[in-house]
């Protein structure tokens, strides 16, 4: 692991313009440098270089960070990698960690697994180039599938020659001990000996998202499988590899995904292998486990966009209508496109080409909503099943983190199944709200501590009403407030506002922007929607205290991609004018421009409920019980929103 003081000797010598110039021509413009993206298909240059700030900036389609993120999304490595090519580019030594005597050992074990796993790659490669059974027997079996001799090299197939013995006796002859063979499952070993996994099989080599061998799969040849359930043995779990963190072809497609911003999911390992053939490469699969959140969010440093792409069977839709919720809820952006019954990726490639396989795709993929409607509501009757099928969208909507997208989902879900919006609105707050309480009994039980009523959360304007907690919409102006608070956080976060507060046990202390927006918020139970925001805003309130703490240094070089990345363009960016609104310039300092912004988003917080119980009240009938505490809760909120109008003055122009 590489420590801390070489990570920022490495940054100190770090030259953001000389790094990103080896790969984008970069002309002077002012004080900065200016370039083409090379991250969309850019024509006039948008991507801009501060030198003075060590980040670089797309206007066009927002990428960018400091090098070290430049780096991880250019070249699709990992963020030791990016150090470690900034350190070797301006000569510097790498310094790990002083390791104990066991991670010592788990690094050398995991290093000698590496190894082992690399030789058994090239020798199952060599088996089936120049074996006389690969040639007869493995290449025979692919190039009966249609495999290209290229397509075999870009994946690394090869094959297991039959004699139950035959690699591990080739590994020891070559200095590999039996341990690392069966601790990568090469192997099994029991009181008669030790003997090869994969015997007689065609391999497929998983590699990881840095190329390195961590798996292999073995099928067994087309003559064998009658009668065999278990066509396919994979290798077992260990300390390098972790099937459900791990997709299959990731490594031959990143570059493709990040060019393409898609990704297609595929079942197994010839649907990949085939659609690479036939032209289509941004393609991976999870072949042999379920979809999995390590997948997932391995797949979210590469891109957003993901098709499922499965067969018409009941499997296919099965496994399309699980992932779907895990998809949703770790922020994908999710199309599904079953394919016509009796084809599979593998298949259909076949008959087609490239383009029309493509042309394909974007006609038929659907979205989440139009999927789960034709599957489970259409031409039900029965209003119980019905009812129970659009509860099943809600809910699928409901775990979406992005506030926007979740009500212009709901919206579509509404007009399509022509039920009121706030009849939707209101089931999916209440599935939100029991999830959250489940989670916090959950929580509580894990902790040993009894599980208790939530009371209404207090402030300096009294009760908020339970409506406001956590589930507060977004628009535009929100987004703008959030992004201006957070922005304050980014950059001023370690900086003291507030002096000699007093505290319960009769002391004083001081606040800095980041304690002070943590404590105001907290007091209502209030998050931001941006979820890189929350976190943003609890490291910014743990490093507090520490001396030398630089919020704006500290979050620009996070190991985080996603939040340097942000980072860097809001460090960069120009406040820029929502559609609809205004904001005032602050006056007064640092301060007063924090408290102006928290003020603004608790009024913008209140005036949405105001329009909701408003909404509601034409809602509601002649329920006159309903009707009185409607109102009642109106005349509350209004009063709440007068005492913040009074506060901000006329600050706020709408």
């Amino acid at each position: 692991m590489i420590d801390r003081h070489t990570i920022d000797k490495i940054m100190d010598a770090t030259n953001i313009v000389d790094v990103v110039g080896e790969f984008v021509t970069l002309r002077k413009a002012g004080v900065n440098y200016k370039g083409l993206c090379p991250f969309h298909d850019d024509t006039t240059p948008s991507f801009m270089v501060s030198p003075a700030k060590q980040i670089c900036h797309c206007f066009a389609c927002g990428e960018g960070g400091n090098a070290v993120n430049f780096l991880m999304k250019h070249e699709q490595i990992t963020y030791p990698e990016a150090l470690r090519w900034l350190a070797k580019k301006y000569n510097i030594e790498v310094e790990e960690k002083e390791l104990t005597d066991e991670e010592k050992k788990e690094q050398s074990d995991r290093e000698s697994m590496f190894i082992v796993n690399e030789w058994a790659m090239k020798y199952f490669q060599d088996m089936l180039k120049n074996d006389p059974d690969g040639i007869a027997i493995g290449k025979q079996y692919f190039r009966s599938r249609g495999i290209r001799d290229d397509i075999i090299e870009k994946f690394n197939l090869g094959f297991a020659l039959p004699k139950r013995d035959a690699l591990a006796t080739a590994a020891q002859k070559a200095g590999y001990q039996p341990e690392y063979l069966v601790k990568t499952g090469l192997c099994i070993q029991n009181e008669r000996g030790i003997y090869d996994r994969y015997a007689g099989r065609v391999i497929f080599p998983w590699l990881n998202v840095s190329g390195k061998v961590v798996a292999f799969g073995g099928r067994l040849l087309d003559a064998r499988t009658k009668g065999v359930q278990q066509k396919y043995v994979n290798s077992p779990d260990s300390e390098i590899y972790h099937k459900e963190r791990e997709l299959y072809g990731l490594y031959q497609a990143k570059k493709t995904i990040a060019k393409e911003e898609r990704v297609y999911m595929v079942e197994g390992y010839t649907d990949v292998i085939a659609m690479h053939q036939c032209g289509i490469e941004n393609v991976v699969a999870n072949s042999g486990t379920a979809l999995s959140v390590y997948q997932i969010k391995l797949l979210r440093r590469f891109t957003q966009n993901i098709t499922l792409l499965y067969d018409g069977d009941e499997a296919g839709i099965h496994a399309a209508m699980r992932g779907t919720d895990m998809l949703l809820a770790e922020g994908m952006n999710i199309k599904v496109l079953l394919l016509p019954d009796g084809d599979d990726p593998d298949s259909f490639s076949k008959k087609h080409s490239a383009q029309e396989f493509k042309d394909y795709i974007e006609k038929n993929q659907t979205d989440f909503i139009t999927f789960k409607t034709r599957l489970t509501v259409e031409n039900v009757t029965d209003p119980v099943k019905r009812s129970e099928a659009i509860g099943g969208i809600v809910k699928s909507i409901s775990v979406i983190p992005d506030q926007i997208l979740r009500s212009t989902y709901l919206s579509e879900l509404s007009q399509r199944m022509n039920i009121k919006e706030l009849t939707l609105l209101n089931s999916m707050n209440g599935m939100i709200r029991k999830d959250i309480e489940e989670k916090e009994k959950e929580r509580e039980r894990s902790q040993g501590t009894v599980p208790s009523e939530s009371p209404a959360a207090e402030n300096s304007f009294g009760t908020v009403p339970n409506e406001f907690i956590g589930l507060h919409t977004v628009d535009e102006q929100t987004q703008e407030v959030e992004r201006l608070l957070i922005r304050s956080v980014i950059r001023d976060g370690e900086k003291v506002i507030f002096e000699n507060v007093e505290t319960e046990d009769g002391g004083t202390t001081s606040l800095t922007v980041a304690q002070y927006v943590a404590y105001d918020l907290g007091q209502d139970g209030l998050t931001f929607h941006d979820e890189r925001y929350n976190r943003i805003l609890q490291e910014a309130v743990t490093h507090s205290g520490e001396a030398g703490f630089v919020a704006e240094s500290y979050f620009m070089q996070h190991p985080d991609y996603e939040i340097s990345s942000l980072s860097a363009k809001l460090a960069i960016d120009r406040h820029q004018l929502g559609k609809g609104f205004q904001m005032k310039e602050r006056e007064g300092g640092l301060r007063q421009h924090v408290l102006h912004l928290v003020l603004d988003l608790r009024l913008d917080i209140i005036t949405k409920r105001l329009k909701e119980i408003q909404a509601q009240l034409k809602q509601v009938g002649n329920d006159r019980e309903h009707v009185m505490k409607l109102l009642e809760d109106y005349r509350d909120t209004q009063q709440l929103r007068d005492a913040l109008a009074k506060q901000l003055g006329n600050d706020i122009v709408v």
